[in-house]
Formats: structure tokens, sequence, C-alpha cells
């Protein structure tokens, strides 16, 4: 969605959607009207409302098909629990799990992946939140203290003195609220959803242990015994 308005949305365009309005109004206002300021794509209404209920029959099809398929081919439930036996040669013999443990252990994934969809989703909105606090930040800055100096009407003398230290406290408080602060926080709230949402979806965690570049690791022979 994101590169289908960089194409189809320019600054000419009378309708300029929000892709975040987009995506609240496909479970707030499902399969209803598509207002003209929200309308991105043709046949908008009806898409958005079939990914909705394909989302919605993937939580039944996440905790029934998998038990399903290893109670029919039991080779499937054997091929699939291979990976999870321990590693010590000495332990020959598995546990066997019966149809209803796996459907409740089915059901603790199906939920712990439902809620965290849901939780993660819910979390980038944090960036919106940024950027709503920006514009307004910037509306007060420029507001009581450029308009206000643009504003000063005292006489020929003071007026072109004033403006210019309205500008350079304008400047200051934009390069250190909006810039500086803001953009710290952007960064380390992008760094944090990258780590903590994105990354849940397949990161492990397990392997060797990093180990950076070093002269003095390679001259102590650290790097040969690994």
């Amino acid at each position: 969605m994101i590169f289908y308005k960089w194409f189809a949305i320019n600054a000419r365009s009378e309708a300029q959607p929000s892709l975040l309005i987009c995506l609240i109004n496909m479970f707030l206002n499902f399969a209803g009207e598509i207002e003209p300021e929200n309308h991105l794509f043709p046949m908008q209404r009806y898409i958005q409302a079939a990914l909705v209920v394909i989302a919605v029959i993937c939580i039944p099809w996440m905790f029934g098909a998998k038990p399903l398929i290893e109670h029919l081919y039991p080779r499937v439930r054997q091929a699939s629990y291979e990976q999870f036996e321990n590693d010590d040669e000495e332990e020959e013999e598995h546990e066997e799990h019966s149809t209803m443990d796996m459907m409740v252990h089915q059901g603790i994934e199906t939920i712990e992946f439902t809620l965290g969809c849901i939780s993660n989703t819910a979390s980038y909105l944090r960036l919106w939140a940024l950027s709503l606090a920006h514009a307004e930040l910037s509306e007060v800055l420029w507001d009581m203290v450029m308009k206000a100096g643009l504003g000063m009407n005292i006489n020929k003398y003071v007026n072109p003195i004033a403006l210019v230290v309205a500008f350079a406290f304008w400047a200051c408080l934009t390069v250190a609220i909006l810039i500086v602060m803001e953009g710290l926080s952007a960064f380390l709230h992008a760094l944090r959803l990258h780590w903590v949402e994105f990354q849940n979806k397949f990161y492990q965690g397990e392997g060797h242990l990093f180990a950076p570049f070093s002269f003095a690791r390679m001259l102590n022979g650290d790097d040969d015994e690994q």
C-alpha cells in the first residue's frame, strides 16, 4: 500500500488518503462505504473486507490444521517432533503426544500468535503519535515565536532587530526540540519496534556468540581456539 500510494497519489490528487485510517477502517468500518477522502484504490471496499475475512479464517486454520494433519498422517507427526529432540545421544526414547496434547499445544501457539499480531500492530501506532506530536510542536513554535516576531510593529528600527532575534530563537528551538529530541525519539522507537515486534516472528537467538574482529584476539590466539 505504501508503494502504491507513492505512485498513485501525488500533490495534485484531490483525495489524500491516510494509510493508517484505511487500516483502521478495515476493522471498524467492515464492508462499509469508503469516504471519498479515504479512497485509495479501485474496489477498496471489497478487497479490504476480503482481507479481514481471510485473516479471521486463518485463526481456526492455525488451530486445527496441524493437529488434524498429524493425526491423519503419523509420519508427519514423527517428522515434526524430530527437530525438538534432545541432542543427548543417550536419550533414545521420546514422549508420545496424543491428539489432545497437540490441540492444546497448537491452541496456545494460536492464541500467542494472534495476540502478538494485534499488540505488535497497535505498538506501531506509537510512530503515528510521534508524528502528531511533531506537528503540534512545529505549530506551537511557529505561532508563539516566529509569528509573534513577524507581527511586531513598533518602529522601522526595532522591527528588523526583533525579527532577527525571533528567528534565532525559533531556529534554536527547532533544532533542539524538533530535530534532536524528536529525531532521537523516533529512532529509538523504530529500533525497539524492529527488534521486539519484528524480530520475534523468526529470531531464535541460537548459534555462535558474535565476536567482532579484533587484532588483540588474533595475537592472543583466541580465534584459533574457536
